[in-house]
Formats: C-alpha cells, sequence, structure tokens
C-alpha cells in the first residue's frame, strides 16, 4: 500500500490545496477592495450579491469570456508560456509549509528550506519572459527592471533565511514550528521581521515595489499586451504569491499553525490550518494597509535603498546571528 501513501494521498491533497489557494486568492481581491474602499471612505464591492461577495466571482466570468488576442509580433511558445510560468511557483511552494501538527501540505522534506529558496529564484522567471516575448518597449522595460530588482532583493532575503537557518538548526520546516524557542531567539526574529517584509514586498511585485508593472511609467509593463484568461493568470500568480509569502512568514516567524501557549499543536491539532488561516489574514491585512498607506519610489530609490541599506544590515544581522547561535544556544 505504500504507493497511496507516495502518490494518491499527496494528489488528493495537492488537488484540494489548489481548489483551495484559488477560491482564496479570488476572496482575497474582495478583501483588498474592500479594504481600500475602507482606508479612503468608500464602499467596495457591493453590487454583486450581499456585501459584494459574488464579485470575484463576476470578475472570473468576465475574464474567461474575454477576447482572447495574441499579437502577431510576440514569441507565440513563449508569451503562451509565461503567465503558467508564473503561476506554479506560488502553488508548488506550498509542498513544504505545514498546515498542523504531523500534517505537511504535501510532504515532510528535510529540505524545506531549499526548496523554498529553489522555488522563490524561479518566480520571477514568468514576469521576465512574459516581457521580453511580447516584442514591445514598454514590456521590456517592465522586464529588465524585474530582472534588476530580482537580483537586488533575492541577496538579503536569502540572507535572511540563512540567519532563520542559524537559529534553527534544522531546514525541515515542520521542525521549525515543532521546536521549542528561547524568548531571546523569538525577540530577535521579530526584530529581522520589519526588513524581511520589505524583501517580500518587492518579491510579490506588491506596492510600493510594483515598479515592473508601474501604470503611470509603462502602461502595464510587462503585462502591456495581455488580456483575457492569459491577464488573469498573472493576476492571479500576484495574489496567490501574496498568500504563499505570508503562509511562509508565519511559519518562519510566528509560530507557525501554533499559538503562543501550544494550542493547535498537542492539545488541538485539528485547529492548526484554521489558526495558520487567521494568521495569514492578519498579514494579508499588512500588505493591503502598506498599499493603501506607501507611495511608489523612484526605481534608482528602490535599487539604492537594496545594496546600500538592506544588503548591509542583512549581512550584519547574519555575522550577530551567528554569535548568538554559538554562544547562547
Amino acid at each position: 500500500m505504500d504507493w497511496l501513501n507516495v502518490i494518491i494521498f499527496p494528489a488528493i491533497r495537492s488537488v484540494v490545496l489548489i481548489v483551495v489557494l484559488l477560491t482564496g486568492f479570488a476572496y482575497l481581491t474582495w478583501y483588498e477592495r474592500k479594504l481600500l474602499g475602507r482606508f479612503q471612505v468608500r464602499y467596495g464591492p457591493n453590487r454583486a450579491g450581499p456585501y459584494g461577495l459574488l464579485q470575484p466571482i463576476a470578475d472570473a466570468v468576465k475574464a474567461v469570456f474575454k477576447e482572447e488576442i495574441i499579437p502577431n509580433h510576440v514569441d507565440r511558445i513563449v508569451y503562451l508560456l509565461a503567465p503558467a510560468l508564473a503561476l506554479v511557483p506560488a502553488l508548488i511552494i506550498w509542498a513544504v509549509i505545514p498546515l498542523a501538527k504531523d500534517f505537511p501540505a504535501i510532504a515532510d522534506v528535510p529540505i524545506g528550506f531549499l526548496w523554498i529558496l529553489a522555488v522563490a529564484g524561479i518566480e520571477s522567471y514568468g514576469v521576465i519572459l512574459a516581457g521580453w516575448s511580447s516584442n514591445n518597449n514598454y514590456s521590456l522595460l517592465g522586464a529588465l527592471r524585474s530582472s534588476a530588482q530580482m537580483i537586488s532583493y533575492e541577496l538579503p532575503l536569502g540572507v535572511f533565511l540563512v540567519s532563520i537557518l542559524l537559529l534553527a538548526g534544522d531546514f525541515s520546516l515542520v521542525n521549525l514550528v515543532e521546536t521549542p524557542r528561547a524568548w531571546w531567539e523569538w525577540i530577535w526574529l521579530w526584530i529581522m521581521f520589519p526588513l524581511f517584509f520589505i524583501c517580500i514586498l518587492a518579491e510579490t511585485n506588491r506596492s510600493p515595489f510594483d515598479l515592473p508593472e508601474t501604470e503611470n511609467e509603462l502602461v502595464a509593463g510587462f503585462q502591456t499586451e495581455y488580456g483575457g484568461i492569459k491577464f488573469a493568470l498573472f493576476f492571479m500568480a500576484e495574489y496567490i504569491n501574496m498568500i504563499t509569502t505570508s503562509a511562509i512568514m508565519v511559519t518562519l516567524f510566528f509560530g507557525g499553525y501554533r499559538l503562543p501557549l501550544g494550542i493547535g499543536g498537542e492539545i488541538l491539532p485539528w485547529l492548526g490550518p484554521f489558526i495558520l488561516a487567521a494568521k495569514i489574514i492578519v498579514l494579508l491585512f499588512l500588505f493591503i494597509w502598506v498599499r493603501a498607506s506607501v507611495g511608489r519610489p523612484r526605481y534608482d530609490q528602490l535599487m539604492r535603498f537594496t545594496w546600500k541599506t538592506l544588503l548591509p544590515l542583512s549581512l550584519g544581522y547574519l555575522i550577530v546571528t551567528a554569535l548568538l547561535a554559538v554562544f547562547l544556544k
């Protein structure tokens, strides 16, 4: 019966997880529009269904039935594959994220950290290839911005992850959540969180770091030549990335599916997915709050901040973390 545990059960969990993420993406758009409406003292979606709850369905129907246009000047194969390449990493990174005690999303592999680093490194390729294959000046500029931005924020992001690894002493995300931490480790991790969150904003192309697609400079950037369901795939990739990176931050910084007193672990293991979801919703609120409150910087300001501020801070943090791990653990 090993084939059940190796193939069938992981496949079932994968399908269920994808359905949950796609539903979560749809209602994250509603959640964002409602919150932005409140921030800006307006109503937000309130026509399609009670409280606008059917608005995501209306948006999906609109995207599906839009006319599919493929310009003659594009590199057709890459142009069509790019949206899928942007979406798939946001889904497969969930393979190693633990949902409850002894219940990872797909598999408890001993290289969870490496999986996150590897998949995060290919997320931007869909954007870059979309901009290049569109054979459009605005799209190409968006792709170039995305590639330069990726090189910039991936360095401090990787250094911060290595710092967490030094404290955890294990590549497994399940062990990271289950292993008790000293009080000083939590405080030291939370000091890093604001800087890590800035890197995540750049990773997900979210405001104020949505420079590869900034509409006041590049029309729609790498998405300029896309419409219909192809544009919707990029839209899905961005919002599912928000959910995915929020789940990673919850796992790394806020105890994953566990509450501070251990509830959700040994005591009530079935609460784990709900606790994880509640924490993710709080972090998604933070994404939207930043979008509503912080203006977009110039591109050169982002690059300067990444190389001259974030990278030195991340290296300094790594050095201090190594010393703390040697002398206090």
